[in-house]
């Protein structure tokens, strides 16, 4: 895919859509999912900033994290018709590229390479509103069953412990 494929502009006019996952801190860097279909997911991002590091561009964790996030709904596309039984998913591996400073409003793209009945492989890439190529991502995902969380929701977890380990930061 290249960024010739689709219409920037386009998509960061599309209305938000709803956040499937609620996650505090994407809540507070405030990403507006914007496409989430079969293999593919947009999020718009307009930095704040706080979002910035010193020298006044966005800082490279964010735009990780944006990838991220939208690697990983690229991935849950696959399940959308599971509604709230669709397993979860987290990050196993990741690799990003930075070629340019993210500036202004930006957009991530991802899509679904490969799939497994317990993996995604996906890319994806963070564009500024020129159509500039900010950073590149490839990212490994696995799902993983949802377990009720002590606030109502629901939690994403991969094991359950099974004992006790001493010291700080063990468990």
């Amino acid at each position: 895919m290249t960024t010739k494929d689709f219409d920037l502009a386009g998509e960061l006019a599309l209305p938000a859509l709803a956040m499937r996952i609620a996650n505090p801190f994407v809540l507070w860097l405030g990403f507006e999912l914007v496409r989430y279909e079969e293999g593919l997911a947009a999020i718009r991002f307009q930095p704040r900033p706080d979002h910035h590091n010193s020298f006044d561009v966005v800082h490279g964790g964010v735009c990780m994290t944006l990838l991220d996030v939208c690697m990983a709904y690229a991935g849950r596309s696959t399940n959308i018709a599971l509604g709230d039984a669709a397993p979860g998913l987290v990050t196993v591996e990741m690799k990003t590229q930075f070629m340019r400073p993210a500036e202004g409003r930006l957009l991530a793209r991802a899509t679904l390479l490969h799939r497994t009945a317990t993996m995604v492989f996906t890319e994806g890439r963070v564009l500024d509103e020129r159509g500039g190529l900010c950073a590149h991502a490839t990212g490994t995902f696995k799902f993983v069953r949802k377990l009720p969380a002590s606030l109502g929701g629901l939690k994403e977890q991969t094991r359950i412990p099974t004992r006790k380990l001493d010291g700080p930061g063990s468990d």
